[in-house]
């Protein structure tokens, strides 16, 4: 250690109490972190590129220091879904602090492991009140049936008004339409459902009529219309 010519010179002044960092919740308990093998928690971040393209919501699952489940999903730009992949490959075994200073590719998925950094060191995970927080594959449970992330994609013009093209429910088919051209409902096809039915050897037309529900009112529509054709 070199020490500067006035520090050299001054007196020792014995340090009195000790004030050690603040507890944080972790997982049901109350934690004074002093090292990242002390930092456990589930919690999700959102981050975005710098020309704000596109966005990443990241999930990581943390038991003692180390990254145990990360979940990518991204959206708005097509070089970051390969990023993504990339990413679940790079996070999980790695400590926290390693995937700070790790390059995971796509800006956006940096900016979100930023944010998840700040949550998870201050104590403001998802799990910070939860006894023994949540298990390996609690991530997954954010996708639903099918694994499929939960997706909303609408289009409008003052023109020619609101497409609805996807949502929670799944992929848009057709848009219910009352007399006056509002939209009172729509119908949709569960893509998850249809797709895992389809695995377990049922006909891809049967598959997407058993997987296809409405919303709304749809049985009282004057007119239907194909968002993506009309």
């Amino acid at each position: 250690m070199i020490y500067s010519t006035e520090v050299s010179h001054m007196c020792p002044v014995a340090k009195g109490a000790y004030h050690g960092p603040a507890p944080i919740p972790e997982e049901g308990k109350w934690v004074q972190v002093k090292e990242i093998r002390e930092i456990s928690g589930l919690t999700h971040g959102i981050g975005y590129c710098a020309p704000q393209q596109g966005a990443c919501k990241l999930t990581l699952n943390v038991k003692d220091g180390i990254i145990e489940e990360a979940l990518v999903e991204t959206i708005g730009c097509s070089g970051m879904t390969h990023s993504a992949a990339m990413a679940s490959e790079i996070l999980p075994g790695k400590t926290l602090l390693e995937a700070l200073n790790t390059d995971l590719v796509c800006d956006a998925i940096n900016v979100a492991m930023r944010e998840l950094f700040l949550q998870i060191v201050y104590g403001r995970t998802q799990t910070a009140f939860s006894e023994n927080g949540l298990p390996i594959g609690a991530g997954l449970e954010d996708l639903g049936k099918g694994l499929r992330s939960q997706v909303g994609t609408t289009y409008g013009t003052k023109v020619k008004g609101s497409r609805y093209l996807e949502l929670a429910e799944g992929y848009i088919t057709r848009l219910a339409l009352d007399a006056e051209n509002q939209i009172i409902g729509y119908e949709f096809v569960h893509v998850g459902k249809m797709m895992a039915a389809i695995k377990k050897g049922t006909e891809p037309a049967e598959a997407m009529k058993n997987a296809t529900g409405t919303y709304g009112r749809f049985a009282e529509a004057v007119k239907y219309i194909d968002p993506r054709n009309e």
